[in-house]
């Protein structure tokens, strides 16, 4: 089972076994009083959090001696937890059903294609700069051999037109332009 690194827990905070608290997630609604997650080994229970601080109080750690042990620790959760545990709005996707999907490109600018359509590639990773989602997209083969680079960028909000998770498959409309510009 794939661990997914969704908090860092920051330096001990106050007197009572509080610690920083530095969400990884934007689906915050998972850290609440009672919810259980492993770190390195341990498994740690949320005793009070607050969000808005941006602190966090686990179970049985109520020094700052206490606290101070879990400083730059990670807290884990799997998949399968995750979409337990957060319900997603319309539009919205877990990081991990999108890495590994194809890029196929409709747009009326693609060259030469039947249904104007063109495979780019396949998302690698996403990475976030000042609040936009990018995907990282490694380039097909069959565009990497015509001289279009190796991978690219992509702002998830700009391009992306539709996202079908069941083929694995996410339409772009003008994800070709930003592969072509770079060529």
């Amino acid at each position: 089972m794939k661990k997914l690194s969704i908090a860092k827990i920051g330096k001990s905070f106050g007197v009572k076994g509080w610690n920083r608290f530095y969400p990884l997630t934007d689906f915050t609604s998972q850290f609440k009083k009672g919810a259980s997650f492993t770190s390195d080994k341990i498994e740690l229970e949320i005793e009070d959090v607050n969000l808005k601080q941006g602190i966090i109080k686990f179970k049985g750690f109520n020094t700052p001696e206490d606290a101070k042990k879990l400083t730059n620790r990670m807290l884990y959760s799997t998949e399968e937890e995750t979409r337990k545990n957060v319900d997603l709005k319309e539009g919205e996707y877990f990081w991990f059903d999108i890495v590994g999907c194809e890029v196929v490109e409709k747009s009326d600018k693609v060259p030469s294609s039947k249904f104007q359509e063109l495979k780019l590639g396949k998302v690698k990773e996403i990475e976030r700069y000042n609040d936009i989602d990018y995907l990282l997209i490694f380039t097909d083969k069959e565009l990497v051999d015509k001289g279009y680079p190796k991978r690219f960028l992509v702002d998830f909000k700009r391009v992306v037109k539709d996202v079908n998770l069941d083929k694995k498959i996410i339409e772009t409309d003008g994800a070709f332009e930003i592969l072509e510009s770079l060529k």
